[in-house]
């Protein structure tokens, strides 16, 4: 595959695995999305207080976690310690916190695409960044289609852009501002990430025909979904993969 070439994307993708079905960001979560019938997850990856690549929304663990405080004060085998389950519901008590290559070990298994998000705390994006391109570079399979990988923080994927140039980048907005474009191409980034909430047939038309694909998150109402195809954007970020499954249209499939 070229450099920073996009693979086809599917025209939904689970969030965060299925956030709807399992708890976030867990295998558990991937296993759901893939009983569900999404063909890609995404999630988020930060560093560990040992520099361990490992998957977790939040800077702090309090939300998703037995745990307390910052992730980024304890190393990984601490972190394991924690219940990342029990929070969501009966029968995900025990689900741990994955580390980066059990997450691509159990995508190979289900055949799963990914949309790895770089989620650094503060202070670390550079750092967060160049440690994802190490792991994904290393144990990336060649049974799986290439990665896209975004994020937010635009050092943190200059940094990535800089170890591992061949993996195709995408630039997450919660709006759109007025220099994406410009911002984008800074990057070599290839899509466009945004909140539909926010965003405008308008801007959707701009972007779109820049050529840039957009996803679009989190789209969890099935009639939002149907409008935004409608509207030409690419990919529904979701919660819910069986619920806008159910009314993909058959010629987006």
């Amino acid at each position: 595959m070229p450099v920073n070439a996009l693979p086809p994307l599917p025209r939904l993708i689970g969030h965060r695995g299925a956030a709807s079905l399992a708890p976030e960001n867990t295998l558990a979560g991937f296993r759901k999305a893939a009983e569900a019938g999404a063909r890609w997850v995404e999630f988020d990856v930060r560093l560990a207080g040992d520099g361990r690549c490992i998957l977790l929304h939040d800077d702090t663990l309090d939300r998703t976690t037995s745990g307390r405080g910052r992730a980024d004060l304890l190393g990984f085998e601490e972190l394991r310690r924690l219940d990342a389950g029990a929070w969501f519901g009966p029968g995900f008590d025990g689900e741990r916190i994955p580390s980066l290559e059990e997450a691509i070990e159990l995508l190979a298994e289900l055949g799963l695409g990914a949309n790895v998000e770089v989620k650094p705390g503060p202070g670390a994006e550079a750092a967060t960044g160049k440690a994802v391109a190490e792991v994904l570079r290393a144990r990336w399979p060649k049974s799986l289609p290439t990665p896209l990988v975004s994020s937010f923080k635009e050092a943190a994927l200059a940094a990535f852009r800089e170890a591992a140039p061949e993996f195709p980048r995408g630039l997450l907005f919660s709006a759109v501002p007025p220099d994406w474009r410009a911002r984008a191409e800074s990057l070599g980034c290839v899509t466009i990430h945004c909140n539909h909430n926010r965003l405008t047939r308008t801007q959707a038309r701009e972007i779109i025909e820049a050529g840039f694909p957009i996803l679009a998150y989190t789209v969890n109402d099935p009639a939002r979904a149907e409008e935004l195809w409608d509207w030409g954007v690419a990919t529904m970020i979701t919660d819910c993969p069986d619920r806008l499954l159910a009314v993909m249209p058959t010629a987006l499939t």
